[in-house]
């Protein structure tokens, strides 16, 4: 790459420093956005950060590709990011099907064919990974490694400030809402898999609740965006409320929420429970003597009847959340 070529990028991991700033101790925006820009600047396909969780290595931010693989679970041991924390320093892999450090069947299943590795550091302490992947051989050179070391920083300084010492905080915050205490979207899709597994395995059934919150914009605009935050931790509390212990609850970015409905007998319990969430968000709240309309369109999908595929409950659940919002829209005109 020309020294032009390397300088762009340079500025482009400063203004990423800045940005990381602003975003304070919201470590999974902070993660969020790291994963996007790395992505970006070295042409890769797919971007990911992995923490390590036991003896796995799971997939807590993801971009391009690999955005469908978040909440992914691979085994630690025989994994490339793996051996990256063991060994505590970046590691490049040009071709995977023919590296012996690599998951061979894990590489296939993301879709990538080289990547680049670099440790994550909380207190000298290697704890995950991040990691660029390409489905082309010998995409990334040392200029990329170089790169990704200097973005891992910027998480590790981010880290640093949102948990001191304990490494148990760190992990809260990587997969937890920050305006809200909900879980956050990779978090949400983490027990979404194991819900799927052992929904598959014991023949049961769970839902999935796709919500949008209603009018978010029209609060922003007038009555200003500390009220449309408020809105936001209202809409979550109330549906923390309504939620039961076994079920997981989670805001999956700006205006749309999720909710896990881990054990149902069939799709009317999940009905009933859509309408009572809906009835509990109709209610205004106050707001610096205002009282501010809330409202929510909210999709559902039952496993197995909408599908047996990750992705297919999502989409249904997706699609079901637009038909209602379509169908109110029209009783309105």
């Amino acid at each position: 790459m020309t020294n032009a070529g390397n300088n762009a990028r340079l500025l482009e991991v400063i203004k990423t420093q800045t940005e990381v700033a602003q975003l304070g101790l919201d470590l999974g925006s902070v993660m969020a956005l790291v994963t996007e820009r790395s992505q970006k600047l070295t042409d890769a396909i797919g971007a990911i950060i992995e923490l390590a969780e036991g003896d796995d290595m799971v997939y807590r931010a993801a971009t391009g590709t690999a955005q469908r693989c978040l909440g992914l679970r691979l085994a630690r041991a025989s994994s490339l990011s793996g051996r990256c924390m063991l060994e505590g320093n970046p590691l490049r892999c040009d071709d995977s099907e023919n590296d012996a450090r690599v998951d061979r069947e894990a590489c296939r299943r993301v879709g990538l064919r080289s990547m680049v590795v670099v440790p994550l550091r909380h207190h000298q302490m290697a704890i995950g990974v991040l990691k660029v992947i390409s489905d082309r051989i010998g995409t990334f050179d040392e200029s990329d490694v170089e790169i990704l070391a200097l973005m891992s920083d910027l998480i590790a300084a981010s880290m640093f400030h949102a948990a001191k010492y304990e490494t148990s905080k760190l992990f809260f915050q990587a997969t937890h809402d920050a305006l809200t205490g909900l879980a956050n979207r990779a978090l949400f899709y983490d027990r979404l898999r194991a819900c799927l597994a052992r929904a598959a395995r014991e023949r049961a059934c769970f839902g999935i609740l796709n919500l949008d919150m209603d009018g978010l914009k029209p609060i922003n605009d007038t009555h200003g965006h500390r009220a449309g935050d408020a809105a936001i931790r209202e809409f979550a509390a109330r549906l923390k409320h309504t939620t039961r212990e076994s079920d997981v609850a989670a805001r999956l970015g700006g205006d749309e929420f999720g909710l896990i409905l881990s054990r149902l007998d069939d799709r009317d319990g999940a009905l009933t429970h859509a309408h009572r969430i809906h009835e509990t968000m109709r209610a205004p709240f106050a707001f610096e003597q205002n009282h501010i309309a809330l409202d929510a369109s909210i999709g559902v999908a039952i496993f197995p009847e909408d599908g047996e595929e990750l992705d297919a409950l999502v989409d249904k659940a997706d699609q079901s959340m637009y038909e209602m919002k379509r169908s109110r829209k029209s009783q309105l005109e």
